[in-house]
């Protein structure tokens, strides 16, 4: 009988010590530690890698100051001095190469919100050419950026325009010294081309002003973060398609 009594007296205690240690371990455990790099996903989609060591300071504020001059006329002239007053830092675009890789895609492009304590107001587009980002600005302190690509060298320019049209899927007609100067290159373009997946103006078109340029998709998402366009300022389709979303006719847009 006492034999008896002690195995169960055993078993109890063997019991008890077990849910003590459950519950220990369940009050102790290490905290779960979320990867910084939250592009990862949409890198590896893209066929690379995830970049584990460069370091992306993603919360900075953009510029607030712009030329000392905008550009009011019925066109906009391209301008070799590229800016008045310090430049936004961005430490990653240091090490941006010269030239767009196809099928690579810099993580530091895709959109986030941001910092932003500049005297523009909510719903207003400012366009940072020199470091390839566009901010929308979304009021208390913070604003949407996102990526571009912008105009190579020689067709740079800067101003302050208002979106005058919106276009889903825009046909494209490329003007007459566009035709002539690729012609001379041995590039021969189309006078009109239907919009569609194919079209270099991508799945969404915001018309700026009475100038020639937009702001507008691309089929060619590597180019984004370089200066490869015409003037026209290029977003992934994606991201297109959301800034399409967020603004009407009628937006300002601010280009420095």
């Amino acid at each position: 009988m006492l034999k008896k009594s002690l195995l169960v007296a055993a078993s109890i205690l063997t019991l008890v010590a077990s849910q003590v240690e459950a519950q220990d371990r369940y009050q102790n455990r290490p905290p779960v530690i979320v990867s910084p790099d939250l592009t990862a996903p949409w890198v590896m989609q893209l066929g690379g890698q995830p970049q584990q060591t460069r370091r992306v300071i993603y919360r900075q504020q953009i510029p607030t100051t712009t030329r000392k001059q905008y550009y009011q006329g019925q066109t906009v002239k391209p301008q070799a001095k590229r800016r008045v007053g310090a430049p936004l830092v961005q430490p990653v675009n240091a090490t941006r190469a010269q030239r767009p890789v196809k099928s690579k895609f810099d993580p530091q492009y895709l959109p986030q919100t941001v910092a932003y304590d500049g005297k523009e107001k909510a719903g207003t587009i400012v366009i940072d050419t020199n470091n390839r980002f566009l901010y929308l600005v979304t009021g208390n302190g913070q604003a949407r950026r996102y990526g571009v690509g912008v105009g190579k060298p020689g067709f740079e320019w800067a101003g302050a325009h208002k979106v005058t049209r919106k276009a889903e899927w825009p046909s494209w007609t490329p003007p007459k010294e566009m035709i002539s100067r690729e012609a001379a290159k041995g590039h021969y373009l189309p006078a009109r081309m239907d919009g569609g997946p194919e079209n270099p103006l991508g799945a969404r078109a915001m018309y700026l002003g009475s100038t020639l340029y937009r702001i507008h998709g691309t089929n060619a998402p590597w180019t984004i973060g370089y200066a490869v366009s015409s003037g026209c300022i290029r977003m992934r389709n994606e991201d297109v398609v959301d800034l399409y979303e967020r603004v009407n006719v009628g937006t300002k847009v601010i280009v420095i």
